[in-house]
């Protein structure tokens, strides 16, 4: 179907894909996998004649239908780009058009390519979003982006792509922000309707994990080379390489407790030789737990609930209303890590910055060290905020893009007075960066100038700055690379180590939380649904929707 021959790219003088050959086969699933900054979506770019402006093609052939894509002119390109070549972003958001309806954005593509009318290419769509399994189709056409969850955008992205029958699909990370639950929901779409349509699929992603249940071969992509190919029984059955084997070992196993997870670091330090973290024994676990739940609770928090207004009628009384926290109840010992488990819109960040009192809650109590937090004024929370700290989802948006990473990290220490001299206070704030990873010659760089990895250390060195007794990570590794995932959650373990703190680790993803956590909350529609031992309750749900999390964790060689 496509030939890709000796393909470099270059930005500027700087090589970032080089020598790449692989095939897509007609009808079947191709897998490329790698970090971010390995060049697959560079690369995928180039198939579709979307390089950047920065970039340019250097070498070699991209062979469609006996054309050179790499040779086309764009007004040529245009004729085949969303018609028989489509593709599927990794962000919806920034993909659709938020001043324009969904349906109206996959109309548009209908009619860029064929000749059609508006009201026919209208049915096609809701057609289209039917197949697709877009709930309640007439509604979802006349909404804006804004309006619908992040499975639905994905959904209608994948209708567009399909819109005009193309021979090849490009799915670029379309999974990587979901919940693991719509995740398999969008996995088993693109693969029945990649057997359907008998199109060619390429699709991108990090995690190895994901892709070993939709693809059929698969490319490791690795600094802008492909470093291993093959099916799925030779690159998970006996991966050559020692990246492949990284990244194979690098995600938190399900079947065992490991003390430390493996990270790439580890396996090019040992020298090709495999890395084998040390694990938890069952004894060790229960000899730890123990101690640890013979001490009072740090946290208690009683018939929590939290309200939000949606709909006002014109004298200002409430109508609908949203009760994103719900009469939920739970402690958190010293040195303990509880995992809060759930999917988007569960009421899980609303119930960890209620706790930090950032909003208010309706009716409840928190109780932190036997202070109830709740009856504090403005004036007396300032000690309690001192001993707790949150690692935000996104640490880009959590940062201020104006200030160095030094100062950022310096700031809740000169709120809170800790220190008389700048000279201390610079001090503190290069010993904090070293601990979770960075160097001291980052102090006057703004966080634009590092990788995701890098700007999540920079958030937990802030918020570290006070030295804090209770940490709320909320979704802190989800949006990264595995390695990179590995290196923060071990990061974390380390810290909390050598600190004594106390976690709550909330995450959509029950194998990290699982990894991470001695105790586990599941949260369903604002309530506690289940709560035990993170074994416990991984290895026997009781609640059907934690059996729902759990089976939609997607587990190397499961065939889908």
């Amino acid at each position: 179907m496509l030939t890709v021959k000796d393909l470099n790219i270059r930005i500027g003088t700087r090589p970032v894909v080089q020598d790449v050959n692989f095939i897509l086969k007609k009808g079947t699933c191709t897998g490329l996998v790698g970090e971010s900054g390995s060049g697959k979506s560079l690369t995928a770019l180039s198939l579709m004649g979307l390089l950047p402006k920065q970039a340019r093609i250097t070498g070699g052939q991209i062979l469609f239908k006996n054309r050179n894509l790499a040779a086309l002119s764009e007004r040529t390109f245009r004729n085949i780009r969303g018609k028989e070549i489509s593709i599927v972003f990794q962000e919806p958001m920034t993909a659709l058009n938020p001043v324009m309806h969904c349906g109206k954005q996959v109309v548009e593509m209908i009619r860029q390519h064929q000749k059609i009318s508006k009201n026919d290419a209208r049915q096609k769509v809701l057609s289209l979003f039917e197949k697709v399994k877009i709930p309640r189709p007439e509604k979802i056409f006349f909404s804006y982006p804004h309006q619908i969850s992040g499975g639905q955008k994905q959904r209608i992205m994948i209708a567009m792509a399909l819109s005009n029958h193309p021979d090849i699909l490009i799915a670029d990370e379309p999974t990587t922000a979901l919940d693991v639950t719509v995740q398999k929901e969008i996995l088993l779409l693109l693969k029945q309707l990649q057997q359907e349509t008998g199109m060619s699929l390429l699709f991108i992603s990090h995690d190895l994990n994901v892709v070993s249940g939709i693809a059929d071969e698969i490319l490791v992509m690795y600094q802008g080379k492909i470093v291993e190919s093959g099916n799925r029984q030779q690159i998970f059955g006996n991966p050559q390489h020692t990246y492949t084997r990284a990244l194979l070992a690098c995600h938190p196993p399900l079947d065992k407790r490991l003390k430390k997870l493996a990270t790439l670091d580890d396996f090019i330090l040992s020298e090709n030789k495999g890395f084998y973290p040390e694990e938890e024994k069952a004894e060790e676990r229960k000899e730890r737990l123990t101690h640890l739940y013979a001490q009072k609770p740090l946290l208690r928090v009683e018939d929590l609930v939290k309200t939000y207004p949606l709909k006002k009628s014109w004298r200002g009384k409430v109508i609908r209303s949203l009760q994103a926290v719900n009469q939920v109840s739970f402690q958190v010992y010293p040195g303990e890590t509880l995992g809060l488990v759930g999917e988007s819109g569960c009421g899980k960040t609303t119930l960890g910055r209620t706790l930090l009192r950032l909003i208010d809650p309706d009716s409840g109590r928190i109780y932190f060290d036997e202070t109830d937090i709740l009856s504090l004024s403005r004036k007396a929370l300032k000690p309690y905020r001192k001993k707790t700290g949150i690692v935000f989802q996104d640490p880009y948006s959590s940062l201020n893009p104006r200030i160095s990473i030094g100062k950022a990290i310096m700031e809740p220490m000169k709120v809170h007075k800790l220190y008389r001299t700048g000279k201390e206070l610079k001090e503190k704030t290069i010993e904090l960066m070293i601990k979770t990873g960075l160097k001291p010659e980052h102090f006057h760089r703004y966080p634009h100038e590092f990788s995701g990895g890098q700007r999540q250390r920079i958030v937990i060195a802030r918020a570290l700055a006070l030295n804090p007794r209770f940490i709320i990570c909320d979704e802190a590794v989800s949006s990264l690379d595995i390695s990179v995932q590995a290196t923060v959650l071990n990061l974390l373990n380390k810290l909390k180590a050598e600190f004594g703190f106390t976690y709550i680790f909330i995450s959509h993803d029950l194998s990290v939380v699982r990894f991470m956590s001695d105790r586990i909350m599941v949260m369903k529609e604002g309530k506690i649904v289940e709560k035990g031992d993170a074994d416990e309750i991984y290895y026997h749900p009781k609640h059907p929707y934690t059996q729902k999390l759990i089976a939609a964790i997607p587990v190397l060689q499961n065939t889908i």
